[in-house]
C-alpha cells in the first residue's frame, strides 16, 4: 500500500504555537492495560434546561388561563376555546425543543479505536473505526462539517459547534489519532521485545 498526498481544502495548522491543551477533548485516565484516551462531547447549545422550559410553561398556562377566564366571566366564552388552543399549540412545540435539548456527539478514542455516537432525540446512530484507518477531513467547503472516514464508512460531525471552530475541531482529532497511533506503534513495539 502507498500513500499519496494531496492539498487539503482546510487551512495548515498553525505552527510555532505550544501546546496550550485540548478545546473539545477531554483526556480519559489511562486504565490497566489501556493506553491514553479521548472523549470529544459537542452538545447542542441549549438556553434553558427541561425544567426551566417547563416551569415557564406553566407561567404561561396560568396567565393564559386567567386572562382567559375574565373574559369568560364577562360572557365570551370564545376566548377560553382559543386559549386552549394556544395553549396546547404552545405545548406540543415545547414537547419537541424539550425531546432535543440532549442532542450531542460523542467521540471517543480509546484502545486503537475511534467510537462516534450521534443522539437526536431518543434515536442514536453509532459507527466505529479503527483508529489506524480514519481520515479527518472537511465534507465540503469552508466551515463545512467534519468528515471521518475509514474501512468504507464515513460520518459527519460538529453539528453543534459554530463552524469557524470546526477547523479546530478536525486539528484536535487528527491530533488525538496521531497519539493513538504513536501509543499503539509503542506498544507493538513492547510487546515484540517481550
Amino acid at each position: 500500500m502507498n500513500t499519496t498526498f494531496a492539498p487539503s481544502p482546510w487551512p495548515a495548522p498553525r505552527s510555532g504555537c505550544r501546546d496550550v491543551g485540548w478545546r473539545f477533548a477531554r483526556e480519559m485516565a489511562a486504565q490497566a492495560g489501556r493506553g491514553r484516551g479521548w472523549r470529544f462531547e459537542l452538545k447542542r447549545n441549549v438556553s434553558m434546561s427541561p425544567r426551566q422550559l417547563l416551569l415557564s410553561y406553566a407561567v404561561l398556562c396560568v396567565v393564559s388561563l386567567a386572562v382567559a377566564t375574565s373574559f369568560w366571566w364577562q360572557g365570551v366564552g370564545a376566548v377560553m376555546v382559543f386559549t386552549g388552543i394556544e395553549l396546547a399549540a404552545a405545548g406540543v412545540a415545547l414537547l419537541f425543543v424539550a425531546r432535543h435539548t440532549g442532542d450531542r456527539e460523542l467521540i471517543t478514542l480509546a484502545d486503537r479505536e475511534l467510537a462516534v455516537e450521534h443522539h437526536c432525540g431518543a434515536h442514536v446512530d453509532r459507527a466505529s473505526f479503527r483508529a489506524e484507518w480514519v481520515r479527518v477531513e472537511p465534507a465540503g467547503a469552508d466551515g463545512s462539517l467534519v468528515e471521518l472516514s475509514g474501512q468504507g464508512r464515513s460520518v459527519k460531525v460538529g453539528r453543534h459547534i459554530r463552524p469557524e471552530l470546526r477547523v479546530e475541531l478536525a486539528d484536535e482529532l487528527r491530533r488525538a489519532l496521531s497519539l493513538a497511533r504513536t501509543a499503539g506503534e509503542h506498544d507493538l513495539d513492547h510487546g515484540h521485545q517481550a
